[in-house]
């Protein structure tokens, strides 16, 4: 009988221990985390971009009121487009495609639609290693971006490593060292004042060695004479192409979205330099000036393939052209 009474005893705490253990444990997480190195997912809900525009929506507020002379609201949505920094040309031509049309807003949306589904926006991560040059100018949140990128990767299951090739901006180096201990990556770097094109050598002959999937090579900044520009970037290309084969496989362009038509002159002047692939827009959130990623693919041919909204880590979000235009000119 005691023994009997001792295991029902034994059994009753056991029981409670585990309905104990169960209440004190953390709930799991399917979601995206704050944390850098977290699940790169974007969470559900809004269009992230509804807040990121909303400077630049109220550029077109009450532009699409009924009863508005034509040609008085074609002349207000083209100084709309400039003043949202869209770009002389791409402003006439979209105020010229839309002329006519019964529903104004409509036929805007859709003419934005065109140009900005004209380029792939997808940022694809093709066979191991995959190289990627980041391009930019000083100030544009190229090494933020970096480490951000660097952070999702790692958060999709690869295996990353970055490339510290700007050597010459003092303590860009070191920023890039913390990103990528904040992302919990490899980095190659070398003293300051190193040549860029060796230390991106490097990185990528390590990728090789060590079988890593991505290689985030950040490159100089402060370059502003054409042609110092083109034979720095010209010799990282040649020499991350020795070691990987077909490499660079994209050029990421970083422009701070609130330069609006100083953006436009760097893509430009990249584009012309350094096979510009792709752009990254950053510090959307900040600018009354969002009309530039419509300028960007129409003039340039470039697209738009991240954008960052804020600063976390899951604000670094993939461009999608719908969200976009539902954000600017919401249906």
């Amino acid at each position: 009988m005691n023994f009997l009474l001792i295991a029902i005893i034994i059994a009753a705490f056991t029981a409670l221990y585990v309905v104990y253990r169960s209440a004190m444990r953390p709930p799991s997480i399917s979601g995206p985390l704050d944390a850098i190195g977290a699940a790169p997912a974007a969470p559900a809900g809004p269009n992230p971009l509804l807040a990121a525009l909303a400077r630049s929506r109220d550029l077109f507020a009450g532009l699409f009121d009924r009863g508005r002379e034509s040609r008085e609201a074609l002349e207000a949505l083209e100084e709309a487009l400039l003043r949202s920094d869209v770009g002389a040309a791409t402003a006439a031509s979209l105020v010229e495609e839309v002329r006519g049309a019964p529903d104004l807003k409509a036929a805007l949306r859709a003419a934005m639609l065109r140009r900005l589904q004209s380029v792939d926006s997808r940022l694809v991560i093709g066979p191991s290693p995959h190289v990627v040059l980041v391009v930019g100018v000083n100030g544009s949140g190229k090494t933020t971006t970096i480490g951000k990128l660097a952070a999702r990767l790692k958060g999709q299951g690869r295996r990353v490593i970055l490339g510290a090739g700007d050597t010459f901006r003092a303590g860009a180096i070191e920023q890039l060292k913390v990103w990528s201990e904040r992302a919990g990556v490899e980095i190659v770097a070398q003293q300051e004042g190193a040549d860029p094109a060796a230390v991106s050598h490097q990185a990528c002959e390590v990728a090789v060695a060590r079988k890593f999937d991505v290689v985030l090579c950040d490159t100089a900044g402060r370059l502003q004479a054409q042609k110092a520009l083109m034979d720095e970037l010209g010799k990282v290309r040649r020499v991350v192409g020795k070691v990987v084969p077909g490499a660079p496989h994209e050029v990421l362009l970083v422009l701070d979205a609130t330069m609006g038509q100083n953006a436009l002159s760097q893509a430009r002047l990249f584009k012309d330099v350094a096979g510009v692939t792709g752009v990254v827009l950053t510090k959307l959130d900040g600018t009354a000036k969002g009309g530039v990623v419509v300028a960007i693919a129409a003039e340039f041919g470039l697209p738009v393939k991240l954008v960052g909204v804020g600063e976390k880590i899951e604000d670094l979000r993939d461009f999608d052209p719908v969200a976009f235009v539902d954000a600017l000119l919401p249906a």
